[in-house]
C-alpha cells in the first residue's frame, strides 16, 4: 500500500517524487576573551584624549578656558582678576617718599620749602659742619633755602652723595649762584640770562655801579643750575641693573595685561633674560623693603635719596635685605619668574617724589 503525505496538494509530492532541500542554520563562532588584547586595542585610541579634553572646555566658555590656562601659567592662580600694579606701588613707595633726604624736583626745588626772601642787602655766608645723617637738601631747608643748587654751586660739589659727616659747607643767606665775570659780560646781560633783576644783583653784591671787571665774583640771587649740571651733581647717572644681554619685552606705559588683556598702566620696564641672572642696584642707596607680593613675587625696594626709589621684581632670590646699604652696581638678587609673571624677567620701576619715571629716560 503506497502512503502519500499531503503537503500543499502538489502531485509531485503526492507521488513521492519530491524531496525538500537541505536547510543549514548559520554557524555561530564563539571566541575566547583575552584581556591583554583588549587593553592593547584601547590603548591605540589614547591619543584622542587631548582632543576630547580641549573639546570639554568649549561648554565652559572663553572666560573659563582663560581661567584654567592662567591657573597653569601663573603659580599664584590669579585667574581673571585684573591686577592693579599701581595700587601696590602707591602703597609701598609712599611709605618711603621722604625717608632719606628731601623730595627735589628736576630744577632743584625742595618740596615744601618756603621761598627764601631776597633781602635787598649784601649776601652773607655761614659755615656748617655736616652731621651724621644730614643731607644737602635737609641742610638747605634748615637754612631757609628753597633750591639745592645754592649749596651745590657755593661749595663746588660734584656729587651730593659724596658729602660726608664732618665736612664743612659754606651756606649763602639766600638762594642763588655765585659766578665769575667773563670778558664781555654786563649786568644787563647777566640779568637777562639768569632772570634776576638788575637791582637785586646790585643789592646782593653791594654794588654802586653797573661797571664789571673780568674775574670779579658776583652772586646772582634766585639763579639755579641747569638741569643737566644739577643731575650730575645729584649723582643721578644711572646704571642698567642687568650687565648681561637682555630683551625688552614691555616698556613703561599703557599695555594689555599679559593674562587678561585688560588695558592698564605698566609702571616700569620688563627685561627678559634667563633665570638666575644677577640683578644689580641701578644707583646706590638703602634697601627699605624686601619681601614677596602676589604681583611682583620676590622684590626689593631701594631708596636713593632726593625723592628717588627703585623696585626690582619677580626675583628668583633676594640677596639684599631690608636695612642694607648698597652701592651702585652691587648685586641685590637674581632674575626669576615669581609672582604675576609669564616667564623669567626683571621688572624695574623708578619712582621720584611719588611718581613713576620711565627708566629708559635715565639710562639712555
Amino acid at each position: 500500500m503506497e502512503i502519500i503525505s499531503y503537503v500543499g496538494g502538489s502531485a509531485a509530492v503526492r507521488a513521492g517524487r519530491f524531496s525538500f532541500p537541505k536547510i543549514e542554520l548559520p554557524r555561530v563562532e564563539i571566541k575566547r576573551f583575552y584581556p591583554a588584547l583588549a587593553l592593547k586595542k584601547i590603548g591605540s585610541f589614547l591619543w584622542l584624549l587631548p582632543l576630547f579634553a580641549v573639546a570639554a572646555l568649549i561648554p565652559f566658555g572663553a572666560n573659563k578656558a582663560l581661567e584654567l590656562m592662567e591657573s597653569r601659567a601663573n603659580p599664584l592662580s590669579l585667574k581673571n582678576e585684573a591686577v592693579d600694579e599701581m595700587a601696590f606701588l602707591r602703597e609701598s613707595m609712599s611709605k618711603f617718599a621722604l625717608s632719606s633726604g628731601e623730595a627735589i624736583d628736576d630744577d632743584g626745588n625742595i618740596a615744601g620749602a618756603a621761598s627764601s626772601s631776597l633781602i635787598q642787602q649784601k649776601v652773607t655766608y655761614k659755615k656748617h659742619k655736616v652731621q651724621a645723617g644730614e643731607t644737602v637738601g635737609g641742610i638747605a631747608r634748615k637754612f631757609g633755602l628753597k633750591n639745592i643748587s645754592t649749596i651745590i654751586a657755593a661749595n663746588g660739589i660734584q656729587n651730593v652723595r659724596q658729602v660726608y659727616s664732618g665736612q664743612t659747607l659754606v651756606i649763602p643767606s639766600c638762594d642763588g649762584l655765585k659766578i665769575q665775570v667773563k670778558s664781555g659780560n654786563t649786568i644787563q646781560g647777566i640779568s637777562a640770562k639768569y632772570g634776576a633783576a638788575v637791582e637785586d644783583i646790585l643789592d646782593a653784591n653791594d654794588l654802586d655801579s653797573l661797571e664789571l671787571a673780568v674775574g670779579q665774583e658776583l652772586f646772582i640771587p634766585g639763579a639755579k643750575l641747569d638741569r643737566e649740571t644739577l643731575r650730575r651733581a645729584m649723582g643721578e647717572t644711572w646704571a642698567v641693573p642687568l650687565k648681561t644681554k637682555w630683551r625688552l619685552t614691555s616698556k613703561c606705559g599703557w599695555r594689555g595685561d599679559p593674562f587678561t588683556g585688560v588695558k592698564q598702566f605698566h609702571p616700569g620696564l620688563d627685561m627678559a633674560c634667563p633665570t638666575g641672572t644677577p640683578i644689580y642696584a641701578a644707583l646706590g642707596g638703602k634697601v627699605l623693603q624686601g619681601g614677596f607680593s602676589r604681583i611682583y613675587g620676590n622684590y626689593v625696594i631701594i631708596d636713593h635719596g632726593n625723592g628717588f626709589q627703585t623696585l626690582y621684581g619677580h626675583m628668583s632670590k633676594r640677596i639684599s635685605s631690608t636695612g642694607d646699604y648698597v652701592q651702585q652696581g652691587q648685586k641685590i638678587g637674581l632674575v626669576g619668574s615669581t609672582g604675576y609673571s609669564t616667564g623669567p624677567h626683571l621688572h624695574w620701576t623708578v619712582y621720584k617724589n611719588g611718581k613713576v619715571v620711565d627708566p629708559l629716560t635715565l639710562i639712555k
